[in-house]
């Protein structure tokens, strides 16, 4: 009787256990995947339907670098508002109706950046919007060379050349960002050239060809002979 009261007591202090650390893992709110790496980047094509407005949320880090900029691809007039929401509410960029446009701080507070494209001052064509985020944090460079020095080890050199690095690169990837949006926005625009060209070459080839027929009627209307329109008196 002791020995099944001991199992008992066993089992149930077990169940407790696992019952708690399971609350434990669902309390804590785990920090987005993205919040300790030293620089993050994302590149989208997105569609904004005529009269819309759309709204892109990304995460920044306290005393980071946040840069946001866009590029109409395709579509109507090829303009689009542009506008970024500081995480304490207020709008640091506000609307223009611009093909292009871009924002960037160099020192963050830390939130959730509300980066919004608006198409509403069109009523009937979508865009084809080229988004590009780009979120860099300087400061871990430096968290990674102290904890280098705590093992003795002097790389202050290396690490200086690292950032140098990492700026130019990041550099570099926003210019190929602009790169590939005027490509792809050069691109469109011969297709769309090229199907208006074939369009209205197509309705003047039918004009002539209709014109030409109109002509070869009326000539023939003109020399036709009828039979008994007159006759000859001696």
């Amino acid at each position: 009787m002791a020995q099944r009261t001991w199992h008992m007591f066993t089992v149930i202090t077990l169940i407790f256990t696992i019952l708690s650390l399971v609350g434990d893992v669902f309390s804590s709110s785990p920090a987005p995947w993205y919040e300790n790496m030293p620089a993050v980047t994302m590149d989208y094509k997105v569609h904004i339907d005529a009269g819309k407005e759309d709204c892109y949320y990304q995460y920044v880090p306290q005393g980071a670098t946040f840069y946001a900029s866009y590029q109409v691809l395709k579509g109507g007039d090829g303009m689009c508002g542009f506008a970024v929401r500081h995480p304490n509410g207020q709008i640091v960029h506000p609307y223009e109706w611009r093909q292009s446009a871009e924002y960037a701080d160099q020192t963050s507070t830390g939130g959730y950046y509300a980066v919004c494209i608006d198409n509403q001052f069109s009523r009937f064509a979508g865009k084809l919007v080229n988004l590009y985020l780009s979120v860099i944090r300087y400061d871990m460079w430096e968290k990674y060379a102290k904890e280098v020095e705590e093992l003795d080890m002097n790389i202050k050199n290396f690490t200086t050349s690292i950032q140098f690095v990492e700026r130019n690169i990041n550099d570099i990837l926003q210019y190929q960002y602009h790169s590939r949006a005027r490509e792809s926005r050069d691109y469109n625009l011969l297709q769309d050239n090229n199907v208006y060209v074939l369009r209205w070459s197509l309705v003047q080839i039918l004009a002539i060809a209709a014109t030409a027929t109109l002509q070869v009627y009326f000539v023939r209307k003109l020399f036709e002979v009828k039979e008994n329109s007159s006759k000859t008196r001696i």
